[in-house]
């Protein structure tokens, strides 16, 4: 009797150590087979499509010439010919200054040349019957000369108290009156050419090489929806260090009515339409702290990789880099995937379901 009781705990203890051995195998087994199930996603399969490219950038209008009209001499007005919002002729009289001291300065200055010349008539005759020296004459002629210098400096400055307009256009506002003492660091009104206008934008680093002199583009301002055409006739030396951008000027084609300088403009370029674009849709691209990565599926299998982007709107993204034609993206379920993981794609989104499938 004690010998039965001996064995009947023996063999509960062998029993339960071989059950604890099966289950063991089965969790090695489950490990080997992987604890998830392969992740079920949709695809997009890439593929190459014609592409338009579109940007805009905004912009200013830009007048043909313009300026602030100073006087070049001091002065106080006596006459003002501002109507302001006219057009003028270029060489109109804008203002005149009080030119009554030059006027008598030069009065002055045509007598003392008067004499001078009388007096070299005489010098002259008496050196001919050696009355005075060759000297005194030289020096009465001097005389004649710097009285004919000061007279043509004195003319300048009358002429210049005549403000005239340097080219045709529109005058701007009134900024002195009638009676105003004036320097050359007053301004007394604006002139804008109302003709070639032009429009200065500035164009991201990427598209330079893509806009040169030359090209067209159209644009249109804040206080109305037409469209005007202009066309590039110069850029800047060099690119802004702090936008990565590059001023550009184009000069306004056809009709400019309606167009006033200083108003802002959204430029509107148009690229050639790129044939050979890869488009993947947007929610493909995992953004990454340094770049862009996509899910890649080959062969059931998932590969994170790495790519450039360039264009995009609403839905699409262009792929520059990274990916070829053929290849398939995942687009659904890419928060669950892992590198390496197995993956099943339940279908391709660009791709007609086979019937009976």
């Amino acid at each position: 009797m004690k010998k039965q009781s001996l064995f009947l705990p023996l063999a509960a203890f062998l029993l339960l150590g071989a059950c604890s051995s099966e289950r063991k195998k089965d969790a090695s087994a489950q490990q080997k087979a992987g604890a998830r199930p392969p992740a079920r996603v949709d695809a997009f399969l890439v593929e190459t499509r014609t592409v338009s490219e579109n940007i805009e950038v905004p912009g200013t209008l830009v007048a043909g010439e313009s300026t602030e009209i100073h006087p070049e001499v001091t002065g106080r007005i006596v006459h003002l010919n501002i109507r302001e919002g006219a057009i003028v002729q270029q060489g109109a009289l804008i203002a005149k200054l009080d030119d009554a001291d030059l006027l008598a300065q030069r009065r002055k200055l045509q007598v003392q040349l008067q004499q001078a010349q009388t007096t070299v008539n005489r010098y002259a005759a008496l050196e001919k019957i050696g009355g005075i020296s060759k000297q005194d004459l030289d020096v009465a002629r001097l005389q004649i000369s710097n009285a004919q210098a000061d007279l043509a400096v004195l003319s300048t400055n009358i002429r210049k108290t005549e403000i005239r307009a340097p080219f045709t256009g529109k005058l701007g506002l009134k900024m002195v009156s009638p009676g105003a003492f004036v320097t050359q660091q007053s301004v007394l009104t604006t002139i804008q050419k109302t003709t070639g206008m032009r429009v200065d934008f500035n164009l991201p680093e990427q598209y330079i090489s893509r806009v040169k002199a030359g090209s067209f583009v159209q644009f249109h301002t804040e206080n109305s929806e037409r469209s005007y055409a202009a066309q590039v006739i110069a850029t800047e030396s060099g690119i802004t260090g702090a936008t990565r951008t590059l001023t550009m000027r184009a000069a306004v084609r056809g009709v400019e009515a309606g167009l006033v300088p200083g108003s802002f403009a959204r430029i509107r370029i148009a690229f050639e339409p790129n044939p050979n674009a890869l488009m993947i849709p947007t929610q493909a691209i995992v953004p990454q702290a340094r770049g862009k990565k996509v899910y890649l599926i080959d062969s059931n299998k998932v590969r994170f990789v790495d790519v450039s982007t360039g264009i995009r709107d609403s839905s699409f993204v262009e792929i520059t880099s990274g990916l070829k034609p053929g290849d398939t993206v995942a687009i659904t379920g890419i928060l669950g995937l892992k590198p390496n993981a197995k993956a099943f794609v339940r279908k391709v989104v660009n791709r007609p379901e086979k019937k009976g499938s």
